[in-house]
């Protein structure tokens, strides 16, 4: 993995610059009309899970059952997250503003909206744990090292972290606050360290293929 791996991943790092934009006005009080926010809203649900798919790709990416960085591996992962971006989207699109009323049925109780449940919540975390199962084998089976799961485990505790801050802490910070704090402002804070390990973890198990690293021509015992 060379230059390849690293167009790839940053395929990784675009997507999650969108979903942080997208948090500004979909989850971050800006003040924004209804329509508005539900349109920054479908588009924030079709990036997480187009994101966290290119993650998990970039995991696939690591067997080397393609080439990285060819047009071929590359059209995949986009295409594929591309393809994801706008099916998800179009079905938040359509829930939140009823164009077919398809999906009006799935906001009824006690199923409240339970398509954009699963493709918010259920979803995202079967490519990231799916992420997770690769690199682990990846890096235990094929590399045969060990401090690099280190900071995948940080990444992942950082990650955890976040989520019991949006979904358990929050209330608790939000009563005496009177809403003016809550926990996705420590979610979106520890998230965004879990992707700084990420990429770290990355760099870690593909430092031998930068120039000057690992040797002249930067040869060593990267997966090459």
């Amino acid at each position: 993995m060379a230059d390849g791996a690293r167009r790839e991943m940053q395929l990784f790092l675009i997507g999650f610059i969108i979903i942080q934009i997208c948090e500004i006005f979909s989850v971050g009080h800006f003040p924004l009309n209804g329509v508005v926010r539900r349109a920054f809203s479908a588009v924030h649900i079709a990036s997480i899970v187009a994101t966290l798919w290119i993650l998990m790709m970039n995991g696939a990416v690591g067997f080397q059952i393609l080439d990285d960085g060819t047009p071929l591996s590359l059209g995949l992962v986009f295409g594929s997250a591309a393809a994801l971006f706008v099916g998800t989207g179009y079905i938040a699109l359509d829930t939140g503003f009823g164009w077919t009323g398809y999906w009006r049925d799935t906001l009824a109780s006690p199923n409240k909206s339970y398509s954009l449940y699963t493709l918010y919540q259920l979803v995202p975390l079967i490519f990231l744990v799916t992420y997770f199962l690769l690199e682990t084998i990846l890096v235990l089976r094929v590399l045969g090292e060990k401090k690099p799961m280190l900071y995948l485990l940080t990444a992942a505790l950082l990650f955890a972290v976040g989520q019991v801050f949006q979904y358990v802490i929050s209330v608790h910070l939000c009563v005496p606050t009177a809403g003016k704090i809550n926990g996705g402002l420590f979610e979106t804070l520890f998230t965004a360290l879990a992707v700084a390990m990420v990429w770290v973890f990355w760099s870690s198990i593909t430092e031998d293929d930068w120039p000057g690293v690992g040797g002249e021509g930067g040869e060593g015992s990267g997966f090459t």
